[in-house]
């Protein structure tokens, strides 16, 4: 999972149902789910199951609580009502419901069929769905009656009690105007009925679709054949529009990889939100074995959202070696509604995050200079999270108080964690070998069926590498002592160094120049912060609004384009701003003037260790 946070931490802060039996026989050994996205009402959707056969009095049917890559406790169950079983004569059966998630059937071995309504979580999204107990939006759904489905099959389908392994087959209804976008593979040629088949439920579950006017692309590289499917709510961008930059970065991908994945077909569902207050507010992606989803504003620019893309793409992908392939038994056997969580965090979201930034240089896509201004950054993050916290300690309960709140720190500390173990390994092995080795190693000795028992990982991984990783691993990892990474990077010639960037027009780290007044929806600059050098060279002062900028008006409605606007301004370019006042409005002309931070990065040198700077960073 990658979670994006696109601050402005501004101030702003039933019908029928028919009970007709579904295809299939009560008595198979098959769960049969039929999903109606045609007859959409109330903002809801019908979802008949048939069951296999049940051979006990009483049965669970669960809907999750949480699900693999979210780490969070989400209860979709609790978005569905109008629960009903019924026997074979149609005569309801008694369900009372459990919790959030589950409901018991009585006499359930007469049970013919269940159904339900299924709403959608977008729209119960009050922020940015981070940091408050919103759904994750990639890990959500969708129901926006004949435009678009994003269908998180986790939200939509549950599971009967020890009736996890059994197959399942999902027909879903939909309008011929809709396609659904998916790595499954439709086995009815209607254009209105898809059908999909699965071994087991937790194979239903990582397989997401999309349902929206078709816009895709396919493409092939290495091997594997790539979908991109785009729902772009005004039509703004287009498959098109991204796939030769997903191209480039997937290939990359692949090629930086090597033997470890294997998969033949690979699917990335991008919906694009319009921020609306009924609308997807938390950004990032979900990853899947052979697909990602994403949620991202459509108010980007396109420089913006490929940016985006690469970032999220790039570290979803890279979850293909990691949990997708070596992961623990807490994976392996996943519990949805009482989920026991795995110490290794570091590995499945610090390693791919690492992953996702060493390819880039590896590859060519970025320069040293940039990778190291990455580092630098993470380093700067993870001081703002608790240092001292054991890593494991904190992923065994990243569920629960104080160790959720510092979730964040895999895709910093995490891949900080992931870069030592790369250059202690280059050093002991004089450049020969790296993380990616490990990595190769560990899916050899264990793979897709195969998990590891949680406290022996650290131990086979010092068996495959060196004593001195193992070392690491337990002072730094599962210890509490703060990592020296100064010691680490000196040992391939990096140290630190002084830059200056130029920073954001309307923000300063996650801190926000301006705000939005609730009522007006207008935007203020805010008063009880020191004005930037943009501000003071135009002589726009705390409490002016802003009303136009190059003659394109700006409230709250379009706040992300002056955002993303704002991040393709050059200095000294040309720039007309309307402001209002005291109440009176007045324009100002002038230029951008960007301000300049100095911050810390790193820079190679000590030319004594070139060569296993050259073997870490490109080997």
């Amino acid at each position: 999972m990658k979670k994006l946070i696109y601050t402005l931490a501004l101030a702003v802060s039933l019908w029928s149902c028919k009970t007709g039996s579904t295809a299939g026989s009560a008595k198979s050994n098959i769960v049969d789910v039929n999903i109606n996205l045609v007859d959409v009402k109330d903002d809801k959707v019908l979802v008949t199951v048939t069951p296999p056969q049940i051979k006990t009095d009483e049965i669970i049917y669960s809907i999750p609580k949480t699900v693999p890559g979210t780490y969070s406790t989400d209860n979709y169950g609790k978005y569905s009502d109008n629960f009903r079983a019924f026997d074979a004569k149609g005569n309801p059966l008694t369900v009372k419901r459990i919790d959030d998630n589950s409901w018991s059937i009585s006499n359930a071995k007469t049970l013919k069929s269940i159904s339900y309504l299924v709403g959608d979580t977008f729209d119960t999204e009050k922020g940015t769905g981070f940091g408050n107990d919103d759904v994750f939006s990639p890990a959500g759904t969708n129901i926006n009656a004949g435009i678009n489905f994003m269908v998180n099959t986790h939200g939509f389908v549950g599971y009967f009690q020890d009736k996890l392994d059994v197959p399942y087959k999902v027909t879903i209804t939909h309008p011929e105007t809709l396609w659904g976008a998916t790595s499954m593979t439709d086995t009815d040629d209607s254009k209105t009925s898809d059908v999909f088949t699965t071994p087991r439920y937790a194979v239903l579950v990582e397989n997401p679709i999309m349902y929206s006017k078709p816009d895709y692309t396919t493409f092939n590289v290495n091997g594997m054949d790539i979908l991109i499917a785009v729902y772009s709510p005004t039509g703004k961008f287009t498959a098109e529009n991204i796939t030769p930059e997903m191209k480039t970065m997937m290939t990359a991908q692949k090629n930086f990889l090597g033997k470890v994945n294997s998969t033949k077909k690979y699917t990335v569902l991008l919906y694009l939100s319009s921020l609306a207050k009924d609308d997807a507010h938390g950004f990032g992606a979900l990853e899947h074995p052979t697909a990602t989803t994403v949620v991202l504003p459509e108010s980007m620019s396109k420089e913006k959202l490929v940016e985006s893309m690469k970032d999220v793409v790039s570290h979803e992908f890279f979850h293909i070696v990691t949990p997708l392939t070596i992961h623990s038994k807490e994976i392996q056997y996943f519990d949805y509604n009482a989920p026991q969580m795995s110490e290794h965090l570091w590995m499945y979201e610090g390693v791919t995050e690492y992953f996702a930034n060493l390819f880039q240089i590896n590859q060519g896509l970025i320069d040293e200079a940039e990778f190291y201004t990455r580092i630098a950054d993470k380093i700067e993050q993870a001081k703002s999270l608790d240092d001292t916290m054991s890593f494991t300690v904190m992923s065994k309960n990243v569920l629960e108080q104080p160790y959720k709140d510092q979730y964040l720190n895999v895709y910093q500390k995490g891949a900080l964690i992931g870069m030592c173990i790369d250059i202690i390994i280059r050093e002991k092995s004089n450049g020969e070998r790296g993380i990616l080795d490990l990595m190769h190693k560990l899916s050899d000795e264990y793979g897709v069926d195969k998990p590891f028992n949680d406290n022996e990982l650290f131990a086979k991984i010092t068996q495959l590498t060196y004593p001195e990783v193992g070392e690491f691993l337990n002072k730094y990892v599962a210890g509490t002592t703060p990592i020296p990474y100064d010691f680490y990077l000196a040992k391939v010639g990096v140290t630190k160094a002084l830059e200056k960037k130029a920073g954001a027009v309307f923000l300063k780290g996650q801190t926000p120049y301006i705000t939005v007044d609730k009522k007006t929806k207008e935007i203020a600059v805010r008063s009880d912060i020191e004005p930037n050098g943009f501000f003071r060279n135009l002589n726009i002062k705390g409490g002016d609004i802003i009303l136009a900028i190059n003659n394109k008006p700006y409230s709250l409605e379009n706040i992300y384009d002056l955002i993303g606007e704002s991040e393709n301004w050059k200095e000294n370019d040309p720039i007309t701003v309307k402001i209002k006042r005291g109440g009176k409005e007045e324009t100002i002309k002038g230029t951008v003037k960007l301000p300049y931070d100095e911050s810390e990065t790193f820079k190679a040198t000590d030319a004594s260790k070139e060569k296993l700077k050259n073997a870490w960073l490109k080997g």
